[in-house]
């Protein structure tokens, strides 16, 4: 499995397990975890995406019960997990409205949080979850340098942010932001020309892509995206979910696309886009019947 570094401390498997939807699982115990962690760690996939607000504020919980039945597990991971979003549920039931926190106080007290939420000591990469449209960046920045200072987070990115939210975080910071995880995939092409991947690529960014399925859409039924990627797959005895993040991983700017699934079959699985040999011809099928038409 290819390794990307984001920095002098910190390489990420090319492959991401999410981890949005372990809370949901109907067996959500320690051992069944530890199964969905070995099966990635087995296809050199060892970083695992988190968020304080997956699961109702429940998933990291759930991670953490694995990792304390197994100690173990930790020193061959990489967790990722992210803060800001405050939603009336689970720990803020009582929030009359769900809304986005990056004061330095918030920040701080969800890296405690997932820290012991996780029973770890500390995070591999925090991403500030959602732009905050009442961000004060020169505290938000701080905060961040902070925790890094400390050594409760070896890295820091953010989510869903774009280039003008970078680099307004990024101006009053200390520590380089890694990483932005946007969506990005067959169904969510706008990345590719409204310069979100541009302006990333430029600066030699590394980004992960959220939802690189679709949201499951690109598996259901017959879109054209889907008829197409099923030709593909059958070329290299793979699904349309392997072509849909190979389509993701021959992109220059080498995303890293972030894979979520229950299922353990399919877990087993992820690593199949890495059979896939994409050129150009074959990736512009896919983009074209992304589109709908034709490139211009």
């Amino acid at each position: 499995m290819q390794r990307v570094k984001l920095n002098d401390s910190l390489e990420l498997s090319r492959l991401v397990y999410g981890m949005w939807r372990l809370g949901d699982d109907s067996d959500t115990s320690a051992a069944h975890v530890e199964a969905k962690i070995q099966a990635c760690l087995d296809q050199g996939i060892t970083t695992f995406d988190q968020a304080d607000i997956y699961g109702g504020y429940a998933a990291e919980a759930v991670l953490g019960n694995a990792l304390r039945a197994n100690p173990g597990l930790r020193a061959k991971m990489e967790i990722v997990t992210k803060c800001d979003i405050v939603a009336p549920v689970g720990r803020y039931a009582e929030a009359k409205v769900k809304y986005y926190d990056t004061s330095r106080a918030h920040i701080l007290k969800s890296v405690e949080t997932s820290l012991q939420e996780m029973s770890i000591d500390h995070i591999d990469l925090l991403l500030i979850h959602r732009p905050d449209p009442m961000m004060d960046h020169h505290e938000t920045g701080a905060a961040l340098d902070e925790v890094v200072a400390s050594g409760k987070v070896r890295a820091v990115g953010v989510s869903n942010f774009r280039p003008w939210d970078w680099n307004l975080l990024q101006s009053a910071m200390k520590t380089q932001l890694v990483t932005n995880q946007i969506e990005i995939s067959l169904g969510e092409i706008s990345p590719f020309t409204n310069g979100d991947l541009a302006f990333h690529q430029q600066h030699g960014h590394s980004l992960m892509a959220w939802s690189p399925l679709g949201g499951g859409l690109l598996m259901a039924g017959n879109p054209p995206v889907g008829v197409v990627a099923d030709e593909v797959g059958a070329e290299f005895d793979v699904d349309r979910a392997a072509v849909a993040v190979a389509f993701l991983l021959a992109h220059p700017a080498g995303i890293l696309p972030v894979l979520g699934t229950n299922n353990l079959e399919r877990i087993k699985h992820i690593s199949d886009a890495l059979k896939v040999k994409m050129d150009r011809e074959t990736w512009f099928r896919l983009y074209e019947a992304a589109l709908g038409h034709e490139v211009p």
